[in-house]
């Protein structure tokens, strides 16, 4: 593996801007990615399009053994480049996505490369992680089923791969009051932003920190003039928890709130969007990279347990063994100080392909 070369990879996708919003920046980008990928694994990938947007796949041989997946979206908007333009400084890259995860796919391109064969490896690169994977979740689960373990690029936790990541349901509360003048005859309405102060109350209860469970208001809206007894609300919640056990007790007591004034109404919409990644799902794979990181010198590999959510958690709740967190050494997801560390993409590129050899010599 040439570091020069992955930096040049690099370069050429943080270079190609691709918010998850703009489908046009999406495709151009699908496009670096594919003539990437394609000279360093030798074929062009298949292109999924659904609902206007698309997808790629790589897939080698007849009997798929292992999945390496990641994303090429990002939350940064057209244009950062200008503001948080690419740029290498003393081994630290730096640029809009970067980290999140532009240098994961570049290390699994050339971790793959360095492999005398493919066969039973399968890439799956989707364009919408970002905002939830609405086009290509059945996509990941169906691919998912047909492997015997997930190998997911997102950039690790100081160096630690992700054996556990919280699972998270979103949910909104709608609220139905009466209107009425709030001078006149205030005692005609039914005010829906009181209501709504009392349904927040009650879902903040459902929380249980010790068991790692949060339930956080995050959206509210009501009302219309100030004059006016409010006839509406509204409020959303992001749930996060570490068991499956913990989702379902959430979604139904979320489901069976009821009214503190008489004559408002609820309803409920939403609900799990991905199950946890529990350490029981990871707990092989985490043992054989830890046996690769020792035999290839690469020093004792740590793990860790996250609260964000990414696509390993699909894959993880069809049953399917995944280990998270192999891309990118830096930090900074998300924010102004996005950066990847250069000199551990070589190192984390070749525990990628010590990892996917002994998946397909049948080591889990």
């Amino acid at each position: 593996m040439d570091k020069k070369s992955m930096v040049a990879d690099l370069a050429a996708l943080v270079t190609a801007e691709s918010p998850s919003s703009d489908l046009g920046a999406v495709d151009a980008c699908a496009d670096v990615v594919a003539d990437i990928g394609e000279r360093h694994l030798g074929s062009a990938p298949e292109r999924i399009h659904i609902d206007g947007r698309q997808h790629l796949r790589w897939s080698f041989g007849a009997e798929p053994k292992v999945m390496l997946l990641g994303h090429f979206d990002t939350v940064w908007p057209l244009g950062t480049l200008a503001e948080l333009p690419w740029s290498v400084t003393d081994n630290i890259a730096t640029g809009p996505g970067v980290f999140d995860m532009k240098a994961g796919i570049v290390q699994l391109f050339h971790a793959l490369a360095s492999l005398p064969s493919l066969d039973g490896v399968v890439v799956l690169l989707n364009s919408d992680e970002e905002i939830g994977s609405p086009t290509s979740r059945a996509l990941i689960e169906e691919q998912a089923r047909q492997v015997d373990a997930v190998l997911v690029l997102e950039a690790a936790a100081d160096g630690a791969v992700k054996t556990a990541r919280k699972g998270m349901s979103l949910y909104c509360v709608d609220i139905e009051g009466r209107a009425a003048h709030a001078g006149l005859e205030p005692e005609r309405g039914v005010n829906a932003v009181v209501e709504l102060a009392h349904q927040i109350q009650a879902v903040v209860e459902l929380a249980d920190p010790a068991a790692g469970t949060s339930v956080v208001p995050s959206v509210i809206s009501g009302g219309t003039t100030t004059n006016t007894v409010a006839a509406q609300a509204q409020l959303w919640c992001d749930v996060r928890m570490w068991s499956a056990k913990e989702q379902e007790r959430i979604d139904r007591s979320i489901r069976a709130l009821t009214p503190a004034l008489a004559e408002s109404r609820i309803s409920v919409s939403g609900g799990p969007n991905r199950g946890p990644l529990e350490s029981v799902s990871s707990e092989k794979l985490y043992f054989l990279a830890h046996q690769v990181s020792s035999e290839s010198g690469l020093g004792m590999l740590r793990d860790c347990a996250v609260g964000g959510a990414s696509d390993g958690n699909f894959t993880a709740a069809v049953g399917t063994p995944t280990l998270d967190g192999l891309g990118a050494v830096g930090g900074g997801a998300h924010a102004a100080t996005e950066h990847v560390e250069i000199d551990q993409m070589i190192p984390r590129a070749t525990l990628l392909a010590g990892l996917v050899t002994r998946i397909l010599e049948g080591g889990l």
